[in-house]
């Protein structure tokens, strides 16, 4: 009765779904194209990162520079270091190769994709190299000029959100605009001045 009772239930388990499949059949939802993202001119071309990509890439640069400094105080015993060793972190951080980052596209939507960013979809296609290590690199450079290595790493040695809050989303950061708005008009008229 048990061998029965087997060959019944592996016969239905073929019939019910997917049993065009296992029987070597070809059911129309079995394949998926994939295609690359669709890049805007400026997306291609220009030097600089791209407004829709920019909090995704202050992110990045975040997440690289708190690998970075967490990696240098590690092989001090975790003690803070010393202000000369921080800025040669930062410089080294922002110099890396930047190969692991590129733009994918998800229901319509051009995310940057590497290590420290949220994954987007396992099954697409990621555009990596070209324009995009030096505009992480360029970025990277600019955050530690406008900010200054000292409260770069005071913010790192608050924690991973301080330093993404300072870079980020602090008044003038990349993720900025979504919350306030973007930088209120007087004090742009202001900066023209």
């Amino acid at each position: 009765m048990q061998p029965a009772l087997v060959a019944w239930l592996a016969l239905s388990l073929l019939a019910g779904t997917g049993a065009e499949e296992m029987c070597g059949g070809h059911p129309a939802t079995s394949s998926r194209s994939i295609p690359a993202p669709q890049l805007s001119p400026e997306e291609q071309l220009s030097p600089h990162m791209p407004e829709s990509l920019r909090c995704d890439a202050c992110h990045a640069i975040a997440f690289q520079i708190e690998e970075q400094l967490r990696r240098a105080e590690g092989k001090v015993g975790r003690k803070a270091l010393s202000e000369s060793d921080y800025v040669e972190v930062l410089e080294r951080s922002c110099s890396q190769g930047w190969e692991s980052y590129g733009v994918q596209e998800l229901d319509g939507e051009k995310r940057l994709a590497g290590p420290g960013l949220m994954r987007q979809e396992p099954m697409t296609v990621m555009v990596t190299g070209g324009p995009w290590p030096s505009r992480l690199s360029k970025m990277c450079h600019g955050y530690v000029g406008e900010q200054g290595e000292t409260q770069i790493y005071g913010a790192h040695r608050r924690g991973p959100a301080a330093l993404r809050e300072l870079l980020c989303h602090g008044e003038k950061g990349a993720c900025a605009g979504g919350k306030a708005g973007g930088p209120a008009p007087p004090k742009a008229m202001q900066n023209e001045l």
